[in-house]
């Protein structure tokens, strides 16, 4: 009798289906998102989390159901009526056009910055915001998105959709938004969303990252296989029983073993200490190097450079004595309009190839290992690469680099956005990799990837600060090297 006097939640789906194809993407789903409260949601890639946030912000209709913004059914509505009913949604993909300055693409998304002087009020806009969710940020905001970096995009996508022009949101739906950050900017981005949040607006929370779910949400929803399985206040999970109620069991966190005769083991890369740097650049062979430190301090450009050095120029070598994994998925890895299979055989043709031509049944035969190795959930291969979630698209890039004979793998973040149960399944792979030989130099924003490595270069400015080893790998030592220098 009473539910006619409580508010009406700002979104709520009942019994939503999608499917495509033979796939069944979401089965039957109610949601409900609160004003007031930051709702995470997690799952295993494929789960079904992308498709209910894409119906949730218009941009599919369900097959069955109905979806509704503050108590109105917002059928046939589509981006339109989530516009309306105050949702806003930064995408794992991000969506920002490159070409355009950050201030054409704030107009882009706000379409209320209209008349005489709009450019000037849309700057004032997005540098307050950038200023109020990420201090200290040094983007220039006259600049076009395609000089910023990756990190930098995040930011700003984020930053476009808190910002107040007609009305504030009531719901900002965040996909994996640390994906690109570091650990500082990640704190800054979770402290906004708390502020938000007791202010009275909603976030939807979507990250791998189950740290920031549990510090976050003041409530979590767990998905699987299309299904919504678990709702409950975030102080009634730990976060072994969270990952637990996602399917998989947690296991314990350890330190990489030091190797028996890891110290002889040979050389691959020897730079030498270059201008700046304390410690010069070394590799040997069947090491797992990282490359740590604040987001954008040089570890992609170390990773860029040392690709290089080692790889053709530009006639294919026969096998190629280096592979690269982007971090970047959507401007650096993937071939949109190719399949999966192809998306992962490209790394190396030459393997695959009778007469100038590819043996398909060779090819197939690849794409069935590496799709059973890391857990690809598609049920077919030869399906679009954009039919798998972000998260499932990161796998192929990383299946793509295993499966040649490279002995140098280089991986610029790799695992961003892929879950907790399939990360475990290769670090289990990488490490059997480097123990047959196969030497890893890694990039990661997460220090639990950090602390899987042998050894870890922190960098500062551009340059090598610090090298640390065995039990010195800890969250404690890379903040410390990465702000050494600092003034208090």
């Amino acid at each position: 009798m009473n539910n006619s006097l409580e508010p009406q939640p700002v979104v709520a789906a009942r019994g939503v289906r999608v499917a495509f194809g033979a796939v069944t993407a979401l089965d039957g789903v109610d949601l409900d998102i609160r004003a007031g409260e930051a709702l995470g949601l997690v799952g295993h890639n494929g789960a079904g989390k992308s498709t209910i946030v894409n119906v949730i912000n218009g941009g599919l209709t369900p097959h069955q159901g109905t979806i509704s913004y503050g108590g109105v059914d917002a059928a046939g509505g589509g981006v339109a009526a989530a516009r309306a009913g105050g949702v806003r949604c930064v995408f794992q993909e991000l969506s920002l056009c490159p070409n355009l300055t950050i201030v054409e693409n704030t107009r882009l998304m706000h379409q209320g910055l209209t008349g005489f002087g709009w450019r000037k009020r849309a700057l004032t806009l997005i540098r307050a915001k950038l200023d109020e969710v990420f201090p200290a940020n040094r983007i220039d905001c006259t600049g076009t998105v395609g000089e910023l970096s990756i990190a930098e995009r995040q930011m700003v996508e984020i930053a476009i959709n808190f910002i107040e022009v007609t009305e504030a949101p009531r719901l900002v739906i965040l996909d994996e938004p640390t994906s690109s950050l570091d650990a500082s900017l990640a704190e800054q981005l979770m402290a906004h969303v708390r502020r938000f949040v007791a202010a009275g607006g909603s976030v939807l929370l979507i990250s791998h990252i189950l740290g920031e779910i549990l510090s976050t949400s003041t409530r979590i929803v767990v998905m699987k296989d299309g299904k919504v399985v678990v709702t409950k206040p975030v102080a009634d999970f730990t976060a072994k029983s969270l990952v637990e109620a996602m399917g998989s069991v947690i296991k314990e966190k350890t330190h990489a073993a030091t190797r028996t005769g890891a110290n002889a083991a040979p050389l691959v890369v020897d730079l030498p200490v270059a201008p700046g740097s304390a410690f010069g650049f070394a590799a040997r062979k069947g090491e797992i190097v990282g490359l740590a430190g604040l987001g954008g301090h040089g570890q992609t450009d170390m990773l860029l450079s040392l690709y290089r050095a080692r790889s053709s120029n530009w006639r294919p070598q026969r096998p190629e004595e280096i592979a690269f994994v982007a971090g970047d998925r959507s401007l650096n890895g993937t071939f949109p309009l190719w399949s999966i299979l192809r998306n992962l055989s490209i790394g190396d043709l030459g393997a695959l190839s009778r007469l100038f031509a590819i043996d398909r049944d060779r090819e197939d035969a690849l794409g069935a290992d590496w799709k059973a190795k890391t857990a690809i959930r598609t049920p077919d291969m030869h399906n679009p690469i954009l039919s798998l979630s972000g998260g499932n698209q990161q796998k192929v890039l990383f299946a793509r680099a295993l499966s040649t004979p490279a002995a140098i793998v280089l991986m610029d973040d790799p695992m961003r956005g892929v879950d907790i149960g399939t990360k475990q399944d290769v670090y289990a792979i990488l490490r059997s990799e480097a123990e047959a030989g196969r030497t890893f130099v890694w990039y990661s924003t997460e220090m639990d990837e950090i602390c899987l490595c042998d050894r870890v270069y922190v960098f500062r400015d551009g340059v090598i600060v610090a090298e640390l080893k065995g039990e010195e790998i800890s969250e404690e030592h890379v903040l410390a090297a990465s702000f050494s220098g600092e003034a208090a």
